[in-house]
């Protein structure tokens, strides 16, 4: 069999049409005895190759009879005639035919001698956990994934002829007889790290399989949140009425996700009632060039099966991450790469921006105070807040705390921008602070800046990455774990761990968000969304959008 007539195992799950190629076939790397044992482990440990996207086999048995790559009308009448003969040494109880077409000649013979057959494509990993052995008419994956599993695997050309294949031939192949590139940016790469990106695709597609509705999502945002929520080739349903939502949910015994936003009073209780659990999606921290206010899709957001980030009075999947996970030497390092990365590109959760001209701010010697503003119905105020209510009361916290400092208020871009709520007088702001900052980045203030105080905005976290002293007044998620000064109520009970800025980040940037490569609309870690900043092109404003900034600003003209 030469290389063109068989598949790659490791390629691309049907996510979209035309679809980057990741391997081709080529001469490749030298196959060391330590890359091929790396590479089986891999495989094995993170159950990738194949069709690992698709769902749970309905049957298993400890024999498999497969067909390889490219069966035809031929290839089937073969296969036909090899489970003939391996039902004389084999019970029919423990076959299992696997093989497409329910109404060929191999399917009649299963039904003729009682033989189970999956004829539709199913995770091969969900049949090899329960087999012992397989016989497989040509090369295809479910050999080639026993065989690196170390399962007895027989190889045929014809029903009379077979060979065993063997684990360590298979992982060399894969390293000797392809190239691979990189889906995101088209370049030559290693297969360590498409088995990379492989892993990832497994882990988000095996959370997809257990979602049954996409519930209260915004009519522009659904494209982006179906590829977020891809089961491939297909996504989860979008509902907007709570009762067959449920319904639908209790009915597969899957999740139902909603908009932690646009929760309705009735869907929490009426989910509860028929045990169907409820994850709530929101923005991620590193979101997208524009705001979301002004219509532009995420590219990251948050799946929480426990709660949501901003609500410190139930735990969310964030702070359990950030409670229990063992951060390790890699990871932290990846997180000071990222740390240094964002800081050097003036990263926010709104895009990038240059370095602006340094301000001087105050009198020599005195302290210059960040207070970051909020939109006043953001649950994260409301949530997290405490007992500190808005922006002016916040202001006036502040200044009492700190008397003799130079206080900078920045209102919140959604409210500049005429989106929402929040806005306050110039005269009572300046009641309390010296300053009010409008445009630019404020990335760049922060540069500029001693502290930041705040109720619970993002702007915290950011200042932290810039090694900026951040008190807090209410209880946003990064307090509590001994980088901040915090004067709110934290829950000391959930919140007992001391950790590195490394740790947080890791936690907030890493391994709680999902990204999506605004270029290819593939799943992706934070590193390709960021570097997709630099890239104005994905991020132009469309006809929706245009209509919306014009809203804000008559809006925002309205105002004054």
């Amino acid at each position: 069999m030469t290389l063109a007539s068989y598949s790659c195992l490791l390629r691309m799950p049907p996510f979209r049409r035309g679809l980057p190629v990741i391997a081709v076939p080529a001469i490749g790397e030298t196959a060391t005895a330590k890359a091929v044992a790396e590479i089986t482990q891999r495989i094995i440990t993170d159950r990738t190759g194949g069709n690992f996207w698709a769902l749970s086999p309905s049957h298993v048995k400890p024999v498999l009879i497969c067909g390889g790559y490219g069966m035809d009308g031929a290839s089937m009448r073969v296969l036909a005639r090899l489970l003939e003969r391996l039902v004389t040494v084999f019970p029919a109880r423990d076959l299992l035919l696997v093989a497409p077409g329910a109404y060929g000649p191999a399917a009649r013979v299963a039904r003729k001698h009682g033989v189970l057959h999956l004829h539709t494509p199913v995770d091969p990993h969900g049949l090899l956990d329960h087999a012992q052995e397989i016989h497989e008419l040509g090369r295809g994956d479910i050999g080639d994934l026993a065989a690196l599993r170390g399962l007895k695997v027989t190889r045929y050309a014809s029903p009379d002829h077979g060979h065993r294949v063997e684990g360590t031939q298979v992982a060399r192949q894969l390293i000797q007889d392809w190239h691979y590139r990189d889906p995101y940016t088209g370049k030559a790469t290693t297969i360590l790290k498409v088995l990379e990106f492989q892993a990832l695709w497994r882990r988000i597609i095996d959370a997809n399989q257990n979602i049954g509705v996409c519930f209260g999502m915004s009519l522009w945002k659904r494209r982006r949140i179906a590829a977020f929520f891809t089961t491939p080739p297909t996504h989860p349903p979008f509902f907007r009425q709570v009762g067959p939502a449920v319904k639908r949910c209790a009915t597969q015994g899957r999740a139902l996700v909603t908009w932690a936003t646009r929760m309705p009073p009735t869907l929490a209780p009426q989910a509860q009632a028929a045990k169907v659990p409820v994850w709530r999606v929101e923005d991620g921290f590193v979101r997208s060039v524009g705001l979301g206010s002004g219509l532009q899709v995420p590219a990251s957001i948050f799946v929480d099966q426990r709660g949501i980030y901003y609500d410190p009075s139930e735990p969310s999947d964030l702070e359990h991450i950030l409670a229990t996970v063992t951060f390790d030497s890699h990871l932290r390092e990846r997180a000071r790469l990222l740390i240094d990365h964002v800081v050097c590109k003036g990263i926010s959760k709104y895009g990038r921006s240059e370095q602006g001209q340094v301000s001087e701010w105050g009198m020599p010697g005195q302290r210059v105070l960040l207070v970051p503003g909020q939109v006043s119905d953001d649950l994260s105020v409301v949530k997290g807040g405490g007992p500190v209510r808005g922006n002016l009361e916040l202001l006036r916290a502040v200044h009492r705390c700190n008397p003799d400092a130079f206080i900078i208020y920045r209102p919140h871009p959604d409210v500049v921008a005429g989106h929402r709520q929040g806005r306050l007088p110039d005269k009572a702001v300046m009641a309390y602070a010296d300053h009010i900052s409008i445009g630019g980045s404020i990335t760049d203030i922060m540069g500029q800046v001693d502290e930041i105080h705040t109720l619970t905005s993002l702007a915290g976290f950011e200042g932290l990455m810039r090694q900026r002293k951040v008190v807090t007044y209410g209880c946003p998620f990064y307090a509590g774990w001994g980088l901040t000064t915090d004067l709110g109520q934290v829950p000391t009970n959930r919140r007992q761990r001391t950790l590195l800025l490394e740790d947080l980040v890791a936690g907030a940037l890493i391994l709680y968000p999902r990204y999506i490569d605004p270029l290819t609309q593939l799943p992706c870690e934070v590193e390709t969304v960021i570097e997709r900043f630099n890239d104005m092109r994905l991020w132009r404003p469309t006809l929706l959008m245009r209509i919306k900034q014009l809203q804000g600003k008559i809006k925002h003209m309205m105002a004054h």
